[in-house]
């Protein structure tokens, strides 16, 4: 599978937001779901040759187009579970701090 960028280099617009000071989790929530529409774009695709086609090739083109976007989405919701964890514990962190439970 070919990949957006190169492995040794972070591309220009995340490192922009690296160096306005982004976090990193917000910085992934971001890209997850540029990558995703990517993949949606790109499942469309694969359908539609597999439609044209019935070649079984081209299943198999679909059958990873729709693994690559389970997977985004997966990890796209793992960012909201980690923003929404993150955030309980700095909520609790404050409360307790001030007495409060």
């Amino acid at each position: 599978m070919e990949t957006l960028f190169k492995d040794d280099e972070l591309p220009e617009h995340l490192q922009r937001m690296v160096n306005a000071g982004v976090s990193g989790l917000d910085i992934m929530h971001g890209e997850l779901k540029n990558l995703m529409l990517i993949a949606e774009k790109d499942l469309t695709s694969a359908l539609e040759q597999e439609e044209l086609s019935e070649e079984a090739m081209d299943s198999m083109v679909r059958t990873e187009c729709e693994g690559r976007l389970d997977m985004l989405v997966e990890l796209y919701q793992l960012t909201y579970q980690l923003s929404f964890a993150i955030q309980e514990k700095i909520d609790f962190g404050f409360a307790e701090k001030d007495g409060q439970k």
